[in-house]
């Protein structure tokens, strides 16, 4: 009996040792294949844009081969505390633009990362200034072509792109992803757009879109923050410093400053599954202020506001194993693509004058 539980004993360590063992070559797989993923064709530089007594930390990211100088693409953030990678999201796009031969230029936004200030104390004419002046940096680099420089800018940079063109005369191209246009009409839209989607009753909407007027009232007047939460009880996570960030840009409306991009090939990329922005107000918008061939637009129809397949977002596990294990998969079709072609088009047009 003892002999024979011996051998039991012996066959179940072996079967547990070969067990570890193939998990410990899975894992090895895995981990070779996240490294691998997570691997870009370009050079990022950790670099710090100083001027006129400010300072940005950031990243270029410039092709793989060559010394330049590169045309190049400056990254206008959306909302919240972004970082200049934007928490890796930003690599493939770099990654697609260096093989295209271009160079890629983002940075913390203030009070991220250690950088001094605090993003919710800007204005969208603050942002556009701080654009300005990386700008003027990056002209000033020998391995940039400062004759081709673009912007590219999601969600809240739609109010911010148009202003960068209006002050800066020189930007050559713009790719304008799920840009909103009126704050207040963005605002209403997005609101609605949850609150079908969570499922909420008739006498929810009308409550939130009660409480959404007494907002608007009380920012119209120029409210504290406290005058708000006495006036709606439970603030629903709006802070003070976001309730001052609001009220410094809830007026923000982009049809004034877009027709400083009249003339320039502007790419508007737009999202089926978009509950952030109105893309059928924004495409009007875009269309009536900028006639002619040099707007472009790219719909989406399986992607979400950040232009993210609408099926890999509505996983958290699937969002999670995309991310880690295939961070070029998370776009939508033909998002990546589609860019570098517009940007070869810049080129061939800018060739031909």
């Amino acid at each position: 009996m003892r002999a024979t539980r011996t051998k039991r004993r012996r066959r179940v360590v072996r079967a547990v040792l070969a067990t570890l063992a193939a998990l410990a070559v899975a894992a090895a797989g895995l981990g070779g294949l996240v490294v691998w993923q997570n691997t870009y064709d370009l050079r990022e530089e950790a670099v710090t844009v100083r001027r006129d007594g400010r300072a940005l930390d950031g990243v270029l990211a410039l092709p793989e081969q060559g010394k330049g100088p590169f045309p190049l693409v400056v990254f206008v953030h959306g909302d919240g505390p972004v970082d200049a990678t934007h928490d890796t999201f930003y690599r493939p796009l770099w990654e697609s633009f260096a093989r295209a031969g271009y160079a890629s230029l983002s940075w913390n936004k203030p009070g991220v990362q250690g950088a001094p200030g605090d993003w919710l104390d800007q204005s969208m004419d603050d942002r556009a200034v701080e654009a300005v002046d990386a700008l003027a940096w990056a002209r000033q680099r020998p391995d940039i072509d400062g004759s081709r420089i673009g912007l590219w800018g999601a969600s809240q940079a739609g109010w911010v792109l148009p202003k960068i063109a209006a002050k800066d005369g020189g930007i050559r191209f713009v790719i304008a992803v799920s840009p909103a246009v009126n704050w207040h009409r963005q605002g209403r839209y997005h609101l609605l757009a949850e609150l079908r989607r969570d499922g909420a009753s008739d006498t929810e909407v009308a409550a939130a879109l009660r409480r959404r007027e007494t907002g608007l009232e009380l920012l119209g007047r120029g409210a504290s923050y406290e005058e708000y939460v006495r006036a709606v009880g439970d603030p629903q996570g709006m802070t003070a410093a976001r309730w001052r960030f609001v009220s410094r840009n809830h007026t923000a409306d982009a049809s004034a400053d877009l027709p400083a991009l009249r003339g320039v090939p502007v790419l508007l990329v737009l999202a089926g599954h978009d509950v952030n922005v109105d893309t059928a107000d924004t495409e009007a918008a875009y269309r009536r202020l900028l006639p002619g061939p040099a707007l472009r637009v790219g719909h989406y129809p399986d992607a979400t506001h950040a232009l993210v397949k609408h099926d890999v977002e509505n996983s958290s596990l699937r969002l999670t194993l995309t991310a880690l294990c295939a961070p070029r998969a998370l776009f939508a079709a033909g998002f990546l693509e589609d860019q570098r072609q517009f940007l070869a088009s810049v080129d061939t047009e800018g060739a031909k004058r």
